[in-house]
């Protein structure tokens, strides 16, 4: 499964994976999943939101364990985010069948649609969409960087947006979520332990920076003269570096866009796309506030106006503590539980039914990268913790 999925979406010069939602690297990941769950006999669908799902028994039964992540990625992306998900949990299942288990409650695995929000701006589209956190008027207005807009991407790609929309039967159906990760930090290799539980999620949030300034000549405008919005801009990302250290949180400005973005012309605007978390909300607020009070002054300073628009964000998230307790005790009591700043679809769907997370070690720790990495040993040991986890949810 890994080798077959290896080349999809794969940047040849970069060496990561720019699968990008409703795209044909997308629609390739897609007919993947299809074709795996098909080869195992299992009753395959899409719902209105484009997420798809391979069931082991009855679709419309009640008190599912669902599995699963996602297939897309950030551009330039590793291969084992959302990916690694998918695949154990195919292999959990094959696993499981040769040990002869014998099912109680319907099983399923699930690939969530545009989990990255790498084309959109907005991540856990599919998993929002499903657990009713995004509007269908909401979905509408997210345009791609070529303003194309989501529903003209979904209908190219042979989806119907008029059908998207809160699927409040679906979840309700399910008794149980629980998305295996490569972890996205070191704890893992830190405390030698090659899977961990989740806690939490950390409140995360996009905000929108939109430094608006005075375009002229690079070569005969005095310094003095100038509205450059570059300079605010800059400033501004060494605030959100120094004011995310002295909290103990992470505040990264990641993305850029400069009008007109000439080498020899001072910018008229120029964009910035801030991300930051924390460990808990207060945390959060603070570090946040900051950074805007200084972009705000330095701004002032320079004769640039400023905009800041919240563009997303999703508050902290605690998994079901008796699921949690569950899966840890399925495991043997002695897993490491640990939080997490990055965002899951299983976060977005926490508040409709019961969920839990996997990791898996991750040595390096970078994620979001092409050196994103997870040993084969460790990758066994998680296909192998899904499937004790859901034989112990689905078939005792």
């Amino acid at each position: 499964m890994w080798a077959d999925l290896a080349p999809i979406g794969r940047h040849a010069a970069s060496g990561g994976y720019r699968r990008h939602a409703w795209t044909g690297a997308d629609a390739n990941c897609r007919t993947w999943f299809q074709e795996q769950a098909e080869a195992r006999g299992l009753t395959y669908e899409t719902d209105r939101n484009g997420n798809q799902w391979a069931w082991l028994g009855d679709p419309l039964g009640e008190d599912a364990v669902v599995t699963g992540s996602h297939l897309d990625s950030v551009p330039d992306g590793g291969a084992f985010d959302g990916p690694l998900g998918v695949v154990s949990s195919f292999a959990a299942l094959d696993e499981l069948r040769r040990r002869g288990a014998q099912f109680r409650r319907p099983v399923a695995i699930t690939n969530f649609g545009d989990e990255e929000g790498a084309r959109f701006g907005l991540a856990c589209v599919g998993s929002r969409l499903t657990a009713g956190r995004l509007t269908k008027e909401a979905a509408y207005a997210l345009r791609d960087a070529d303003g194309i807009t989501l529903p003209q991407a979904m209908e190219a790609a042979g989806y119907d947006p008029e059908a998207i929309g809160p699927d409040p039967g679906r979840l309700a159906r399910i008794g149980a979520f629980v998305e295996l990760h490569v972890e996205q930090g070191r704890a893992l290799d830190l405390t030698g332990d090659a899977v961990g539980i989740a806690s939490a999620i950390w409140p995360h949030g996009r905000w929108r920076y939109d430094f608006h300034g005075e375009a002229n000549h690079a070569g005969t405008t005095r310094l003095a003269d100038r509205r450059d919005p570059m300079l605010t801009y800059a400033e501004t990302v060494l605030a959100a570096r120094r004011e995310a250290e002295l909290a103990g949180a992470v505040a990264t400005f990641g993305k850029i866009a400069v009008e007109p973005n000439g080498v020899n012309a001072i910018p008229s605007l120029v964009r910035g796309w801030l991300d930051s978390r924390a460990a808990d909300q207060a945390t959060l607020d603070t570090v946040v506030s900051a950074i805007e009070a200084a972009a705000h002054e330095a701004a002032a300073r320079q004769g640039v106006d400023l905009t800041v628009v919240r563009e997303s964000f999703t508050p902290v998230v605690e998994f079901e503590h008796a699921l949690r307790d569950e899966l840890a005790t399925i495991l043997g009591g002695r897993v490491p539980v640990l939080g997490t700043g990055a965002g899951h679809d299983a976060g977005i769907l926490s508040e409709s039914v019961p969920t839990a997370m996997l990791f898996v070690r991750n040595p390096t720790g970078i994620s979001h990268s092409p050196a994103e990495h997870a040993a084969e040993d460790d990758c066994v040991a998680g296909v192998l913790a899904l499937a004790d986890v859901l034989e112990g949810l689905a078939c005792r």
